[in-house]
């Protein structure tokens, strides 16, 4: 699977500073020291609808990581999945009357026009699960022969369902540090399914799914036909192309459990390794008439439908880092406003001959986004700066170039 064009990274005077990050499993600010190359891995959309402002929050979020580290002198090894096939895009499929194939090609590539248009740096690696079916079927073997996943047999099914034990992951609940009564809860709402009879354990996740009559299946050789689980796909992707442990586990705060738990523990239990991830960054979900963004509720701000109604992609991120990734926030029409007013001024600002001297600016912004990612300082430093320049004026001749430079190479915002 192709991912999407990337955007030039221009180059700034100087170097950035390690960069800081929440880690969502010890509740602490960490300073990520990767060695040369950090290891990204951002879990992607499921595509049965189009990119919403809390799916763009959360991409937007980790290009601006990723922009951290590569400025504080990192190479970035960033991978993303598409969950190409799973039960919300069958049964929307089901319910649009159209093929899911279809469904999900041409939602995946509405969302690699919308990460284009927010100037989003592509992933290195772009994979769908229905590419990495093979190397699925090669570890759920795995930790079925080796005792860590077991059998049950489904009444609707001619096969057996393939379950992870998670007693034999020993550091399970490290991730979300949730309480069990929580973490049942949450399973028996985002996918899980505690009640299942037979079951070792109701926490137990499903790593494949037998053959179910009008559903699509593969051949899993030994583990009969049928798909994969939800988590499994991106402890495989994961491993596969990155290896462990790597730098960030990221996605948003619904993801911490059970997706990133689950995920942890079977990659865990592939490797013998302790760590899964050396940090995990989760952005904020981001609301709209009082309720979380999402799919599956329909109270959806469309990035495309933004962009058709003539709104600069520019100024829809700028929107999005107004709000630091850690704090939920509700969408409204001010934010697009002020959003468009500022993109305004930073434009005006850099097109004058000459402005004040940059290199305060510029190293403001550094510090601001190594410290936790925190956009709307940066953006403050830019919005100091632009209203100088526009009141004073400068006489550095370079001042507005460097500072426009620095707010794309930094923030991704192109002005």
């Amino acid at each position: 699977m192709h991912s999407w064009p990337a955007p030039a990274l221009p180059q700034i005077p100087g170097t950035g500073r390690p960069v800081r990050v929440h880690d969502t499993a010890t509740g602490a600010l960490v300073q990520l020291d990767p060695g040369p190359v950090a290891g990204l891995y951002v879990c992607g959309i499921t595509p049965y609808d189009a990119t919403h402002l809390g799916h763009a929050a959360t991409y937007v979020t980790f290009d601006v990581l990723g922009r951290a580290l590569r400025d504080a002198g990192h190479e970035v090894r960033y991978v993303q999945n598409v969950t190409d096939v799973d039960d919300p895009l069958l049964a929307r499929a089901v319910r649009d009357g159209i093929d899911w194939t279809r469904l999900a090609d041409r939602e995946t590539a509405l969302f690699r026009e919308d990460m284009t248009a927010l100037s989003v740096i592509p992933p290195d690696v772009y994979l769908g699960v229905t590419e990495s079916i093979a190397a699925i079927v090669e570890a759920v073997a795995r930790l079925e022969g080796d005792g860590t996943a077991y059998r049950l047999a489904a009444p609707d099914a001619a096969g057996a369902d393939i379950y992870l034990d998670i007693s034999r992951c020993p550091g399970f609940g490290s991730v979300s540090g949730l309480g069990r009564g929580e973490m049942l809860d949450l399973f028996a709402e985002r996918g899980g399914d505690p009640d299942r009879d037979g079951k070792r354990d109701a926490l137990d996740p499903l790593l494949w799914r037998a053959e179910r009559e009008g559903e699509p299946a593969w051949d899993g050789a030994g583990l009969g036909w049928g798909r994969p689980g939800w988590h499994i796909e991106c402890t495989v992707i994961a491993l596969t192309h990155l290896g462990m442990p790597f730098t960030v586990q990221g996605g948003g705060t619904d993801l911490a459990f059970p997706h990133h738990e689950m995920s942890a523990g079977q990659g865990c239990a592939l490797t013998g390794e302790p760590t899964y991830a050396s940090a995990y960054v989760h952005q904020a979900m981001v609301g709209l008439d009082g309720e979380k963004m999402s799919k599956s509720k329909g109270n959806l701000v469309l990035v495309s439908n933004l962009r058709a109604d003539g709104v600069d992609p520019m100024a829809i991120r700028l929107a999005l880092l107004a709000h630091h990734y850690r704090t939920e926030w509700e969408w409204t029409p001010a934010d697009l406003t002020q959003a468009q007013a500022r993109l305004a001024r930073w434009r005006q600002a850099v097109s004058t001959n000459g402005g004040p001297a940059p290199d305060a600016l510029v190293d403001v912004l550094r510090e601001r986004v190594a410290d936790d990612l925190d956009t709307p300082g940066a953006l403050a430093a830019m919005d100091d700066w632009a209203a100088e320049s526009l009141r004073a004026g400068g006489s550095d001749l370079a001042a507005p170039g460097i500072a426009a430079r620095a707010v794309d190479r930094l923030l991704g915002i192109r002005l």
